[in-house]
């Protein structure tokens, strides 16, 4: 099970996410992100340190979001990925396409 929280302001949303994301909880993930971006926040920064398990599903969703962020003209970047999760982006090749940062305060700098 995963947890999700969304904070921030209009400029940046921090999304936090903690646990397994995987296909039980995937389309939660998923419509959490979703509805962020619908509510005008196209400026993501999700932290995925406390992530100790993501599956096909899971990025399938972060892919899905990361499209839609730029479409309204904004962009999803990761923050501090668990070690795991860092080693699954990169074998599905999402190491270069998302701009990935070392800490919290890096990413949300970054806009």
């Amino acid at each position: 099970m995963a947890d999700i929280n969304i904070s921030g302001d209009a400029q940046v949303a921090l999304v936090e996410v903690s646990g397994r994301i995987d296909s039980m909880n995937a389309n939660q993930f998923g419509e959490a992100l979703n509805s962020a971006i619908d509510g005008g926040l196209i400026h993501i920064v999700l932290d995925l340190s406390s992530v100790d398990f993501m599956s096909s599903a899971g990025l399938r969703e972060l892919v899905n979001a990361f499209k839609k962020a730029k479409k309204a003209s904004g962009d999803l970047r990761l923050a501090q990925p668990s070690d795991r999760v860092r080693e699954v982006l990169e074998m599905a090749g999402l190491d270069s396409i998302f701009r990935i940062f070392e800490s919290r305060s890096e990413a949300v700098g970054s806009y």
